[in-house]
This record gives C-alpha cells, structure tokens and sequence, in this order.
C-alpha cells in the first residue's frame, strides 16, 4: 500500500519520477519537471494527467502541429502513433500511465 501526496513531490531534475505502480507492463508514474520534455511518439498508448500547474501540449494531427492548455485535473490521451511534446508553464506535476520502458 501506498499514500502519496503528489503537491509535495518534487524531482532533483526536469522530468524526473516516483515509480507508483507495474501492473502487467503498464506503468504508472508521478512526474515533477519546469521544462519541456522532447518530440516524441510512444511504443503504446499514453494517459497523462496534469495533478497540478499548467502544461502546453504540442501534439501533431494527420502532420498538423496543434497545442492545447492542460490544467489541474485535465487528461490527455495519446493514442499509438501520436507524436507529442509536453511544455510545462513553470512547475507541475503530471501522472503518467503507459507501457513499460515507452519514452
């Protein structure tokens, strides 16, 4: 059993994690960061949810680049293939769920 209290998590650099959960491959993961992360597409889907800040999410459509805000208890799916990038505006934490070893 676990109680996390993800306002107080903090990482000693951008993007880093707490390992909460593996079930059956699928990793459940807390990230703290105050930078972008990279241009990056999943080996398998990804549920990203923004627990606390704001993040500006890069992601391309049919080869379109789009963005959309992401707040406080705001999700963000991105299915195989999705390429995507996560802007955080200043610090925030985001709860990540995905395959095991996806980038």
């Amino acid at each position: 059993m676990k109680i996390i209290r993800s306002k107080s998590f903090t990482a000693e650099r951008a993007w880093g994690a707490l390992d909460i959960a593996n079930m059956n491959g699928i990793t459940t993961r807390l990230h703290w960061t105050d930078q972008p992360y990279k241009w990056h597409v999943n080996d398998g889907q990804e549920v990203f949810v923004v627990l606390d800040g704001q993040v500006q999410m890069h992601y391309r459509e049919e080869g379109v680049e789009q963005q959309t805000l992401l707040e406080v208890g705001d999700i963000f799916y991105a299915s195989v293939g999705t390429a995507h990038v996560a802007h955080p505006i200043g610090a925030a934490r985001i709860l990540v769920i995905e395959s095991e070893g996806s980038v």
